[in-house]
């Protein structure tokens, strides 16, 4: 057979006595015919990889040309350039990085991006299971890979994102702790003795996230008019490395000074500014004020073991067990969609008893 003019596709038996199949995918960055080569024993085998490379192309899902990163390269680019655009320190280097360094790398990371197939995900998936990973921790590695393949996708270095042709990792249900109405009582009168003890009457009564709470700055606070503006976060930031070039000496995850480093005491824009602070101004760590939580609960005597952002589900179980229209909850603690409010309340015995109650009044006076 002959080969068919320039941007066909073309099969012909060649010399080697195989069948060779060549398709234009398009144009390179160079500006040159990108054509990718296919080769099989029989005419149908070849005719079958050719129309393949087709539907690829007429559908928009082609790879670069050229060798694909790995997993680990990818996601090593992903962590230390892309997802810092939209990722906090903390959550960055709590979470991601060594989620991606402990399981997805070892496991993942000598596939290329473009060569990762579903049933791989699924017996990567099989075996984080069996190593008694918590089920939303086993999510949490595969909205990270997911997240990492999805950008990879925007960039055009893979066609598709392989974590949307599996069925992904279900999300375990974590059990909710908000405290009830004595609890909280006890909680606020242990509290009204403490430095800083109005923290958690705010936390308990507006529902403020941690990172709110914490950020709270005097310029909006109206004590006149019993008015908070919520403006404002406060975000620790991880260490800078000190080096020009942090991988060549040798701390690929920047957590230790090199011996180039000037120590510094980090500082941020909310000393001596924030409502709740240590006594030199600086403000509050996360991890201090989760312990002050648990210390207040453990002296308030209460049996649960609640988180800090249980605080705010208490805060809207209560407002709506005073009868607040949740509406006016959804505007309280600062969501955009009124579907968010409603899973943060919760049915209790309270409301229980007051619907029974007031059905019995309906029918029987």
């Amino acid at each position: 057979m002959t080969r068919k003019p320039n941007g066909r596709s073309s099969i012909y038996l060649g010399k080697d006595g195989k069948w060779h199949g060549w398709v234009t995918m398009g144009v390179k960055d160079d500006g040159s015919a990108d054509r990718r080569h296919r080769i099989g024993s029989t005419e149908a085998e070849a005719t079958r990889k050719v129309r393949e490379l087709e539907k690829q192309r007429d559908s928009g899902k082609t790879d670069k040309p050229g060798r694909a990163p790995t997993i680990a390269e990818w996601m090593r680019t992903y962590l230390d350039e892309i997802a810092p655009l939209k990722v906090s320190d903390r959550t960055l280097e709590s979470t991601y990085r060594p989620k991606a360094e402990h399981w997805i790398i070892p496991r993942l990371g000598a596939h290329r991006l473009n060569r990762l197939r579903p049933e791989r995900l699924d017996a990567f998936y099989a075996y984080l299971g069996q190593q008694q990973l918590a089920q939303n921790t086993i999510v949490q590695i595969h909205r990270i890979l997911s997240r990492a393949l999805k950008i990879a996708v925007r960039r055009e270095k893979i066609a598709r994102n392989v974590c949307t042709l599996i069925d992904a990792p279900a999300v375990e249900d974590v059990e909710i702790e908000p405290l009830d109405a004595d609890e909280t009582r006890d909680v606020l009168d242990v509290a009204h003795h403490q430095r800083n003890g109005t923290r958690w009457s705010v936390a308990l009564a507006l529902g403020l996230r941690q990172c709110e709470a914490l950020g709270l700055r005097w310029k909006y606070v109206d004590l006149k008019q019993g008015v908070i503006r919520v403006f404002w976060q406060i975000k620790h930031q991880r260490h800078r490395h000190g080096c020009k070039d942090p991988h060549a000496c040798g701390e690929r995850l920047h957590r230790y000074p090199c011996p180039e480093d000037c120590p510094k005491a980090r500082r941020t824009s909310g000393r001596k500014h924030v409502v709740w602070c240590h006594p030199d101004g600086r403000p509050i760590d996360a991890g201090q004020d989760w312990d002050e939580w648990k210390e207040l609960l453990r002296l308030a005597e209460v049996d649960k073991d609640a988180r800090v952002h249980d605080a705010r589900h208490t805060a809207a179980t209560l407002l709506i067990e005073q009868g607040v229209d949740i509406s006016v909850v959804q505007e309280i603690l600062g969501h955009s969609q009124l579907t968010t409010t409603k899973g943060y309340t919760h049915i209790t015995a309270t409301l229980s008893t007051e619907a029974a109650a007031r059905m019995g009044r309906a029918l029987w006076g």
